[in-house]
Parts: C-alpha cells; sequence; structure tokens
C-alpha cells in the first residue's frame, strides 16, 4: 500500500500507473485501482471523471519520469560516448519492461490520441535528447563524421526497448545486457567504421 501521507488523488495516480505497467489499459479496472490505492469510488470520481481521465495522469506521470531520469542522465558531464554509455546502463527493472515502452504495445492506450499523445511526445523528446547528444559527440570528433544523429538515437530507443522484451520473453536479463554491451562496442570511440 502507499504512504498514509500520500493524498487520495496522488495514491489514485500512482496505484494506476503501476496497474497500467502491470496489467494494461483493459486489465486496469477501476475496482483494482481503488483497492490498491486504498480509495473508495466515490473518492476516485471526485477526483477524476473516470477511468481514461486517471489513465491520462498516469501515463503522464510515467512519461514525466522517464523524462526526468533520462535528461538526468544525457545532461549530466562527461564525454557524449559516457553520457549514451550512462543512459543504456542506468539501473532498471529490466524484466518488468519500461513503463512507456509497454504501454506503446497496448492496443487500446495506441488506439486512443488523447492516451497515446504522452507517450509520442516522450518518444520523440527522447529521440530528439539522444540525437542532441550524438551531433555533439559527432562536432568533437568523437563519432565518425559520417554518423546521422537520429539514427544512433532511434538504434539507442530500439536496443533499449527490444532489449526489454528479449528479457521478458527469456525471464533473464542477459539479453538485455548483451544489446547494450554490443551497441556500447559499436559506439565506442575508436571502433572500427564503415
Amino acid at each position: 500500500m502507499y504512504i498514509c501521507l500520500m493524498g487520495t488523488s496522488e495514491r489514485l495516480i500512482e496505484a494506476t500507473r503501476e496497474l497500467l505497467w502491470d496489467r494494461g489499459y483493459v486489465g486496469t479496472s477501476p475496482k483494482a485501482i481503488q483497492r490498491r490505492a486504498g480509495a473508495g469510488q466515490g473518492s476516485m470520481y471526485h477526483h477524476f471523471s473516470g477511468k481514461p481521465a486517471l489513465a491520462l495522469a498516469a501515463i503522464r506521470r510515467s512519461a514525466g519520469e522517464l523524462r526526468v531520469a533520462a535528461g538526468a542522465t544525457l545532461d549530466g558531464d562527461g564525454s557524449a560516448y559516457d553520457r549514451i554509455s550512462a543512459y543504456l546502463l542506468r539501473e532498471r527493472d529490466v524484466l518488468r519492461g519500461c513503463p512507456v515502452g509497454r504501454l506503446t504495445m497496448d492496443p487500446d492506450i495506441i488506439a486512443d490520441e488523447t492516451l497515446r499523445a504522452p507517450l509520442d511526445e516522450t518518444v520523440e523528446w527522447l529521440r530528439g535528447r539522444l540525437a542532441d547528444v550524438v551531433e555533439e559527440g559527432r562536432r568533437r570528433g568523437e563519432f565518425a563524421a559520417g554518423v546521422v544523429p537520429e539514427e544512433i538515437a532511434s538504434t539507442v530507443i530500439a536496443t533499449v526497448q527490444g532489449g526489454h522484451v528479449l528479457a521478458r520473453a527469456t525471464g533473464s536479463p542477459a539479453a538485455f545486457d548483451a544489446g547494450v554491451r554490443g551497441l556500447l562496442t559499436l559506439l565506442a570511440p575508436g571502433a572500427s567504421r564503415p
């Protein structure tokens, strides 16, 4: 259960965020949200007009947390390679999957333009931020002059999201770790370039 000092609306958002991550939109019922949040039906509908509004708040929360965590790493100190490496190697619950990436595979969320919007915005933000870091590295000579920053950014995102899928499929983080190591080897300064 959630800390008693947390307000009801916060408990509802956090409960919904966790349930969406674990069960998806269809599997996240209002009763399950209320039970996990320790809130009654009246409290839920006092704070939110219904499940879609609560899901939107939870999706925004997950997207915001991803941006904060990724931004802290990508905006940190060090070379472009070091910052991308730190992003790829940062602590994650690999077997649980990415809370944003998992939602992009939920057909009910993707079919709803309003619920999908924070996911689209976050993926585009991440791709742009990664591309900026790669461009910095390209300008400083860390990466080959012919590197296309947007393509490398997409590769980094694909490695993380695909690594989550492989790890979940095998029940082991080894596939995620192997993908990250492989990409870092390819990106390493001085790695042979085509």
